[in-house]
């Protein structure tokens, strides 16, 4: 046997090592393709103040442009990586990259707002489609000794991609337009497909079911999308206006809808049998209220640092940079304590760390000194965020049945994505912000200060959450359960997710990886 051939999970066919050419093109493909959504999530967030100023639009308009992106993903992940298993890995992945990279381009060239929020959903339909797939792929391409290397370099060069992006986006909005953060998209998915299309195996995953439960995802989605359109368009339409209260009350119908589905579906895409576990409900309760919080607050930090502090978009975008470095740094640790001596502690005093930091921002005002006002923010919020995300979503996974571990991690990365947008949406009007206030700067910076302290106030709440309800599993299972919180390698946490998993060798009880339905996580 050479040293590309083994057996391949999920697929029949020869399995690759890490140290082959082969493998090191796939490594190379999955994190170029994953970057590329990644990247693009957190480089929006720099660029709304001129897009609003190109514009000439309000508050509402910007949400839209974030949340249309992540209600597409959220929406769709779960059933996106259910197609992959059941009509190739590689296809999705590859459709997803090419419809991403379509996508970008009509963002480049929207003439308006609105065709920018529409291509931004489109943006978040090619992003769930690749999501899952890169690591999914991953897992099934590489021999078993080999796939936990693998994925380990997946999760630092991810970490090390979305670190460059805002930097590189910040100075492509700073030397020429906004539109170029979408149309550098272009040639680096061209690069993904030519090496995918010649180098990355096909897997499927025999035993999937026949028939996909496209129904139940698109339920889901549509539910995220009334009840953001409602809770978006509240404060200026009116909370009793009837657009508002109709979207309301569809969204939740359509969202019981698709829980009544999920229960009579015969493959469903949400297994409900997950929630039978307290652990697993009490975890993604703590991912909710943290990310809630989390998502809301990094919305408005980069209007606020361009907006009032005076900061170029490069300057904004650099500025955040040692979050993202002390997560890779931090995060293997956290993640080797929390199986050690349990993840009670490091979940319940993380998310106090980040609202503490959080709440540093408060001091951010006009003409704000970069090392003295905003780096103790970044840093204390990093350090809760290195404390908090590998033991967190490690509690997830292990709380999880074994042949539910890949939907138990797509679920834990679809709870803190729905968090993450409904803040975006309700965040603003609760600090009392809308309209042009972001255009001006003592009316936001009041408004942003409010929304700092009710941001950290749910990070608060939700260490407490995590001191009531998490409790450490017994000495025995830490030690020896696949899947335990420290098990594996932990991968690289971006800034709007929880991980996606932890590179382990557990299998779903019919010999086979588990799916992976998470991205390098959009925390």
């Amino acid at each position: 046997m050479t040293a590309e051939q083994a057996s391949l999970p999920g697929g029949g066919g020869p399995g690759l090592a890490y140290a082959s050419r082969r493998g090191h093109w796939v490594l190379a493909a999955t994190v170029l393709g994953s970057a590329v959504a990644s990247i693009d999530a957190t480089v929006v967030g720099i660029a709304l103040p001129a897009i609003g100023r190109d514009f000439h639009t309000g508050l509402a308009a910007l949400q839209w442009v974030v949340t249309a992106y992540t209600l597409a993903l959220a929406g769709l992940l779960l059933v996106a990586g259910a197609l992959g298993d059941r009509y190739g890995r590689r296809r999705f992945f590859v459709v997803g990259v090419i419809w991403f990279a379509a996508a970008s381009l009509l963002c480049g060239l929207a003439p308006d707002v609105r065709t920018l929020i529409a291509a931004r959903a489109l943006q978040g339909v090619g992003a769930a489609l690749l999501t899952p797939g890169s690591l999914a792929i991953l897992e099934a391409s590489f021999v078993p000794d080999d796939r936990g290397r693998a994925i380990g370099a997946w999760s630092g060069l991810s970490g090390v991609g979305t670190a460059i992006g805002p930097f590189l986006g910040g100075w492509l909005i700073q030397s020429a337009s906004w539109r170029w953060i979408f149309a550098i998209n272009l040639p680096v998915a061209a690069v993904v497909v030519a090496v995918a299309a010649r180098h990355v195996p096909e897997s499927r995953d025999p035993q999937s079911p026949e028939r996909v439960d496209l129904l139940g995802g698109v339920l889901v989605t549509l539910g995220l999308v009334g009840l953001t359109y409602g809770l978006i368009e509240g404060p200026s339409r009116g909370w009793t206006d009837p657009v508002v209260l109709g979207s309301l009350l569809l969204g939740g119908l359509l969202l019981g809808c698709f829980v009544l589905w999920e229960r009579r579906a015969k493959a469903p895409v949400l297994p409900l049998d997950l929630f039978a576990s307290t652990r697993f409900n009490a975890t993604n309760a703590v991912t909710f209220v943290l990310y809630g919080a989390l998502g809301g607050a990094l919305f408005l930090v980069p209007v606020q640092l361009q907006q009032v502090s005076g900061y170029t978009a490069l300057e904004a975008g650099v500025s955040l940079l040692p979050l993202t470095v002390v997560m890779l740094l931090l995060s293997a640790r956290s993640g080797a304590l929390a199986s050690r001596i349990g993840p009670r502690l490091q979940m319940s005093v993380g998310p106090v760390l980040v609202g503490c930091g959080i709440a540093l921002f408060v001091r951010v005002g006009t003409h704000a000194d970069y090392v003295t006002h905003v780096l103790p923010a970044v840093l204390v919020l990093a350090l809760g965020l290195a404390t908090t995300v590998a033991p967190l979503t490690a509690t997830a996974l292990a709380a999880a049945p074994a042949r539910h571990v890949g939907a138990a991690s797509a679920v834990n990365n679809d709870v803190a994505r729905a968090a993450g947008l409904i803040a975006v949406a309700v965040l603003p009007a609760a600090a009392g912000l809308s309209g042009s206030d972001y255009l001006r700067p003592e009316r936001f910076s009041a408004g942003f200060d409010t929304a700092c302290l009710i941001s950290s106030a749910l990070c608060v709440l939700a260490g407490v959450l995590a001191a009531v309800t998490i409790r450490n599993p017994a000495r025995p299972e830490r030690a020896g359960r696949p899947g335990a919180a420290g098990a594996g390698q932990p991968l690289h946490c971006a800034l709007d997710a929880p991980p996606a998993g932890r590179a382990t060798r557990r299998t779903d009880g019919r010999g086979r990886p588990p799916r992976a339905s998470g991205p390098p996580p959009e925390g």
